[in-house]
């Protein structure tokens, strides 16, 4: 499995950007020519999109609240734990990348300073699901960068050789990615715009991570057994952390982010000392 990803990562270039960089300007010149590049126009413009995509996603608030926990790195990467033992390249792939994705979602954050939802609208006029979200933090999205950033470290991980299996994986990862990352209007959080945004830089911080993984041999050791007890301790003070975060919030979407820890850890831990 492992040589099948770093194949396929072979085959990723920086080529791969002209499209999101693409889309990017095209948003950008879209709010330009509804003179919206000022914060309240910025709003202003998707006040009614927001609302009706709220009113819609949210009749759904369960599904919506496990669905969007995918945006917690933690909840996400878990699942991909089991990956350190039989594809460590996409782990490589993955560090450098979550290192890209925060430096963006921090200086776009930061850059910007878009009120949530929350901070500009009555919030008895549309749903708020789980903790109400009231800073100036709301472009980009956090969460549907994290999405898009593991989704497409996956999507290049296992891209399929025949064109109609490509374009039916690749249809199929977007649809999901976009699903995972408009539940953050569902919940109340975001703006549309925050979350395509936001997805657009995922994937741009996943093909960047991919990108340093190839050129760089820095994180060659995750591939290493006598590196497996940093794991070890990583896994379990993660598994600390979900216990927690089941004893605040009973959601589905833990437990079976525990499981997945927790066999990760059997598996890893069962190598380690055999080695």
């Amino acid at each position: 499995m492992n040589k099948t990803v770093i194949n396929n990562y072979n085959k990723v270039s920086l080529t791969l950007l002209y499209l999101p960089a693409l889309l990017l300007l095209s948003i950008v010149f879209f709010l330009y020519r509804q003179d919206a590049l000022s914060i309240e126009s910025y709003v202003h413009i998707q006040k009614h999109c927001f609302f009706f995509l709220n009113s819609k996603l949210s009749q759904y608030p369960n599904i919506q609240y496990n669905l969007t926990q995918f945006g917690d790195a933690l909840i996400f990467l878990s699942f991909l734990t089991i990956f350190i033992v039989y594809a460590p390249k996409i782990w490589e792939a993955i560090v450098p990348a979550s290192l890209t994705s925060a430096l963006l979602c921090s200086s776009f954050k930061a850059l910007f300073t878009i009120p949530r939802p929350a901070a500009v609208f009555d919030n008895k006029t549309f749903v708020i699901i789980g903790k109400t979200l009231s800073g100036r933090n709301s472009l980009p999205s956090g969460h549907s960068i994290t999405i898009f950033v593991v989704l497409t470290i996956l999507l290049f991980a296992f891209m399929p050789k025949k064109l109609t299996y490509k374009i039916i994986w690749c249809s199929a990862i977007i649809i999901i990615g976009l699903i995972l990352a408009f539940t953050r209007v569902g919940v109340g959080a975001h703006y549309p715009l925050d979350v395509i945004i936001g997805s657009i830089l995922g994937y741009i911080a996943g093909v960047v991570g991919i990108f340093i993984s190839q050129k760089y041999n820095l994180w060659t050791w995750i591939k290493h057994k006598n590196y497996y007890l940093v794991a070890i301790l990583i896994l379990i003070v993660c598994i600390i952390i979900l216990i927690n975060k089941i004893l605040n919030e009973n959601l589905v979407i833990f437990y079976l982010s525990l499981m997945s820890l927790i066999t990760s850890l059997y598996i890893i831990t069962r190598i380690y000392v055999k080695k």
